[in-house]
Order: C-alpha cells, then structure tokens, then sequence
C-alpha cells in the first residue's frame, strides 16, 4: 500500500498509540556496542559515535546510564516518507505545550519519542489534533 502525502488527510488519520514500554538513549563507539550485544529498537550511526534506542529495562539490566527516560508514540497512519509537514504540524502542536519530540521516520509510520512524565498529554495532543483535523 502506497504512504499518504495528502496533509489534511494524514492529521485526520493520525491514530496515535502509546508504547506500554520506556525507553532510553545511550551512545557507543562500534567496538563497545559489539562487546554489549544489546536488543535495540533504534541504531543511528552518527560521525561520533553511534546511537541506540533500548527499552529502560535492558539499560538498567547491563547497569548502562542514561540521563532521561522516553516513552514511545507511534502514529499509525501509513505516511509516505516523502509528506511534507505533517511533522512539522505535528512537532509546532507539542512545541506550544512545551513537549520536547525526538521523531523517527520509517518506512511505513512515524514514532515520536517523547519525555516519559509529558507521554498522556502528548497523546491527548496528538488524539485532540487528529478530532479537530476531521471537522
């Protein structure tokens, strides 16, 4: 099935889903994240180092630090990687309410990291944003 890149149509099909599971940011040379072996949901290869996404639970499991805890908002529209503002529109909504957005585009969905303590009022936001884009 082909994304949407219709605007209107993506934030009236938002269908947001909140993640039951916390998640965390830790950052490794290639040679420690090998030695670590970790189930990670997201792996970023930046110049620097590279970054993962691991559930809190597998941090504190290996005893791992990291600074802040994330929960994780998967908007289940099929959006096509190549729509234009839809996160814009979405990231400027959770920016006037002072939530802080670490976003995530694959292939088929968009997946919104999001502080832990904000996740239920940024997924009121996002359920408020996809009723008022259907009037």
């Amino acid at each position: 099935m082909a994304g949407i890149k219709d605007l209107s149509v993506l934030l009236k099909s938002i269908q947001p889903e909140l993640d039951k599971n916390e998640y965390v940011f830790l950052s490794f040379s290639e040679n420690q994240l090998k030695k670590l072996d970790l189930d990670s949901l997201l792996i970023f290869k930046e110049k620097e180092w590279t970054t993962i996404v691991i559930k809190k639970e597998l941090a504190d499991k290996f005893n791992l630090n990291y600074s802040d805890v994330w929960a994780l908002i998967t908007l289940n529209v099929n959006s096509d990687l190549n729509a234009v503002g839809f996160l814009a529109a979405i990231t400027k909504k959770l920016a006037e309410a002072s939530i802080s957005i670490n976003a995530v585009s694959a292939y088929h969905h968009d997946h919104l990291f999001v502080p832990i303590n904000k996740s239920e009022e940024a997924l009121k936001i996002l359920k408020e944003m996809q009723t008022n884009s259907q009037h």
